[in-house]
């Protein structure tokens, strides 16, 4: 599904193409862990929270369980802090299990350089020590700075630098959608 907007912009997957990656990513989490022992969600603020919600809301319903779900603002983990705003927006981490020895399912939105999943891996390693962490990237667009892989894609896009993408969720930005942006349209 590629929708071309007046803008010149790509619509990569609208609401119904999001749900059925986040179905499918759910499925994979149960299997590849045989279950939901022991497995807690952990979203990025703000985008990677919105699916991991989801995806919360998929495995208990799959499996008639509750699965743990936290929240992480990686904000003053950041390795580029001194170049945002004088004042960054810092959106708060909730984290309400021990992340000792637990199976965290980490989410984000987009995979890119891999910096975000570093600072993310830095703030839950100075609270403890999960047994695994596994990554749930819902799209993937390669151009990787740092050894980072996804267990989990919804979507692998292939772009070049002069494009970015962006997600949408309708809890955050009134419409859910992944779109290709074209920088200097």
């Amino acid at each position: 599904m590629s929708e071309v907007t007046g803008q010149g912009n790509t619509i990569l997957m609208d609401e119904a193409a999001v749900e059925r990656a986040i179905i499918r990513i759910s499925h994979e989490i149960i299997e590849r862990n045989k279950g939901l022992e022991n497995v807690t969600l952990i979203g990025i603020q703000r985008r990677g929270v919105s699916i991991a919600k989801k995806i919360r809301d998929y495995l208990e319903s799959i499996e008639n369980a509750k699965v743990p779900m936290g929240i992480l603002d990686i904000t003053f983990y950041r390795d580029d802090l001194s170049r945002l705003a004088a004042h960054p927006v810092v959106n708060g981490t909730h984290i309400p299990f021990d992340v000792n020895d637990s199976k965290i399912i980490l989410v984000d939105d987009v995979l890119y350089t891999g910096r975000t999943i570093r600072s993310a891996i830095d703030n839950i390693f100075d609270m403890g020590r999960p047994s695994c962490i596994q990554l749930v990237e819902l799209i993937d667009r390669g151009h990787r700075q740092l050894p980072f892989k996804a267990d989990y894609v919804g979507k692998n896009v292939p772009t070049s630098e002069k494009e970015s993408i962006e997600v949408q969720f309708e809890d955050v930005d009134g419409v859910t959608q992944v779109m290709l942006i074209k920088e200097g349209i």
